[in-house]
């Protein structure tokens, strides 16, 4: 198969060379035959390491209470996913009973573990909680009931679980046990990420000596209101060693903050994710009897309130809000959710480039015409197999 665009590190015209999921060839020019075209941009897959559920589907059990308007349909999720030029993920558990995450990683790792060409799009799991802080405003929307400190048999038992497939884990350091725990768990394999914390600075540091190297959408999940300076903001910013993760579906974090952030951690340390949830991509309207409700422009909120309920768009949005909300390059944002991606998850050497090699994960894709309009994606594929085409 040969695959032909505009090379989004370059703007230079290639065709690619497919062969047994690996790219096997890269020339200049454009091909007659190939998929794509010299109008079209051509990029490593999009890389998303934050996803929890879209269009009415979720990777969590029990979320959303008994309601029948959430499934957990996993194949479908994947096959929408796809559409957004998403080619490789991270399925996204948060805080939950230890009963649910083990049905929901045992489900999660069976499905990986299939022939569905889209089980390859899983570039691990990344499990977000339960050990994060107890207080309003860092802990986000996670359930209080469920929330808890570190607990390394369990996670064990829930690595078991998933066969060995977590491989983000975010957590609050302050809470006790953490330091030791981190420790544990990075010698295990697993990234740690830090998130959902109130931690004092000097709480980050002990954690970054211990081994953590992300930050979990910095900036949200915090109090309204904290001290100036030091803050675990700006601690956080500061450790050229963490690596941070953004959400830029322009209503999580200001453009200024986007952009501030990205300047002080440059741009081969940032992540965008999309942290979409189950509600994402539905019409406008109210769910859950009332309870959530997602706007027009696609923001879900807790109804009648301005308080945010989760993430209502996928890296097609993340990506062209980006672009006008730091003014970066189009490489630089295509860095963002490739190569960094691939490097926080320690398989640079096969994703997140384009080079003879590296593993066909590719998305091909027209920047919009408007802005806050999301990219037009052409098409996306994993490891040679096309999982959505535009018609």
């Amino acid at each position: 198969m040969e695959i032909c665009g505009k090379h989004g590190m370059t703007g230079e015209v290639i065709t690619l060379t497919l062969e047994s999921s690996k790219i096997t060839r890269i020339r200049h020019g454009a091909t007659s035959n190939a998929l794509g075209g010299a109008d079209v941009w051509l990029s490593a897959g999009f890389c998303d390491i934050q996803l929890n559920g879209f269009g009415g589907y979720d990777f969590n059990l029990g979320a959303w209470g008994d309601s029948h308007e959430i499934t957990h349909d996993i194949p479908l999720l994947l096959r929408k996913i796809a559409t957004s030029g998403t080619a490789l993920f991270c399925p996204t558990l948060t805080t939950n009973s230890f009963d649910n995450l083990r049905e929901a990683l045992s489900l999660l790792t069976h499905y990986i573990g299939s022939d569905d060409p889209y089980a390859k799009c899983v570039t691990g799991i990344h499990v977000e909680g339960p050990y994060i802080s107890n207080l309003d405003g860092p802990r986000g929307a996670h359930p209080l009931e469920f929330v808890r400190d570190p607990d390394w048999e369990e996670f064990c038992a829930l690595q078991e679980a998933a066969d060995g497939a977590i491989k983000i884990l975010t957590l609050a350091p302050e809470r006790p046990g953490s330091i030791s725990f981190i420790e544990k768990v990075v010698a295990s394999g697993v990234v740690v990420a830090l998130g959902h914390t109130g931690a004092e600075p000097e709480v980050i540091r002990e954690a970054v000596l211990a081994g953590a190297t992300l930050s979990t959408h910095l900036g949200n999940a915090a109090h309204g209101m904290i001290k100036r300076h030091p803050n675990y903001i700006w601690e956080q910013l500061a450790h050229d060693s963490l690596f941070a993760s953004l959400i830029t579906d322009g209503h999580h974090l200001p453009a200024s903050v986007v952009k501030s952030m990205v300047r002080a951690k440059g741009v081969d340390r940032v992540a965008l994710v999309s942290d979409a949830v189950a509600l994402a991509g539905l019409p406008a309207g109210k769910y859950m009897q009332g309870r959530y409700e997602v706007l027009p422009t696609g923001k879900i909120v807790l109804a009648d309130t301005p308080y945010l309920a989760g993430a209502g768009h996928l890296l097609d949005t993340c990506i062209s809000n980006a672009l006008h909300m730091t003014e970066m390059p189009l490489a630089s944002i295509l860095n963002s959710v490739t190569a960094v991606p691939a490097r926080i998850l320690g398989q640079e050497h096969r994703k997140g480039h384009l080079r003879v090699g590296c593993d066909a994960d590719l998305t091909l894709f027209r920047l919009p015409t408007e802005v806050g309009k999301p990219l037009d994606i052409v098409a996306t594929l994993c490891e040679g197999d096309i999982l959505y085409q535009a018609q």
